[in-house]
């Protein structure tokens, strides 16, 4: 597994992450709201997750180009949920790859929402490829439902070769100090209180568990999409938002305080 430990990365190129995977986010400085673009490379084909924003596409598409893609190599453009900073450059995408077979993939309930985003490609839903892209190698990605964490038609893709999990909005975080590889504490795995005085000045889990408070719509669609996830075998998590998460350690710490959440969504809002 590629090292992604945070020293000395380049936030202005494509960042390795798993053989032949790629971070070809935007670092912004000024956000607290960093979104992560993934690009994953099989041979002569290309399939990109979460494409972001159409203001982000210039960065996104100078860094596949970096990372030695050709355009026209995409294949099939993945989409775990509607929202505008994964969706707003699919026309941006479709001019430049310029396919008539490319494949615009997600589950029909956001694609009532994505075909707003001027798409002229064919909008397939997950019951269209039977829950799964296999690349002409035979490389398989896999798409679990995790249905209301945030939307509708929100799911994770699983790629069965490296073993990342692409969890969109599930895992992520909206916080003003960011790096690409979370780490945690050996003493985050006790600590309850967030107040970190050892070895850190910032403590990432606060972030992360008030960004599923706002962003998902309930405790019961929280914990369905954890139980959904605990059922992939991945070893690294790869969310939308905030960083990646590699050890093991950290995310069954960040699963067990964001499933013992008790304020998500309108439950935070309205008690029983």
């Amino acid at each position: 597994m590629t090292d992604i430990s945070n020293i000395n990365l380049n936030y202005n190129r494509p960042v390795k992450i798993a053989e032949d995977v790629y971070w070809v986010g935007y670092y912004d400085k000024e956000s607290g709201l960093h979104c992560n673009p993934y690009l994953i490379v099989d041979g002569d084909e290309a399939v990109v997750i979460d494409g972001g924003s159409r203001p982000d596409f210039p960065t996104v598409m100078m860094k596949i180009l970096q990372a030695g893609i050709v355009p026209s190599s995409i294949s099939a453009l993945i989409y775990q949920h509607y929202d505008p900073d994964l969706c707003g450059s699919i026309s941006n995408f479709e001019d430049i790859i310029g396919r008539d077979d490319l494949k615009i993939i997600s589950d029909k309930e956001n694609n009532i929402f994505i075909r707003h985003y001027s798409v002229s490609s064919p909008l397939l839903t997950l019951d269209d490829v039977g829950n799964s892209y296999t690349f002409a190698s035979g490389r398989k990605l896999s798409f679990v439902k995790t249905p209301y964490a945030h939307s509708a038609g929100s799911f994770v893709t699983f790629d069965e070769k490296t073993g990342i999990l692409f969890s969109s909005d599930l895992f992520g975080s909206y916080a003003e100090q960011w790096d690409l590889n979370l780490i945690l504490g050996d003493e985050c795995q006790s600590c309850h209180d967030y107040n970190c005085s050892k070895s850190k000045s910032y403590c990432p889990l606060p972030d992360i568990l008030k960004f599923h408070e706002i962003i998902m719509t309930s405790v019961k669609a929280l914990r369905y999409a954890l139980r959904q996830m605990g059922k992939i075998p991945y070893a690294i998590i790869a969310p939308q938002h905030g960083s990646i998460i590699t050890k093991k350690e950290d995310i069954a710490v960040i699963s067990e305080r964001l499933f013992a959440c008790k304020k998500i969504g309108i439950d935070g809002i309205i008690s029983d």
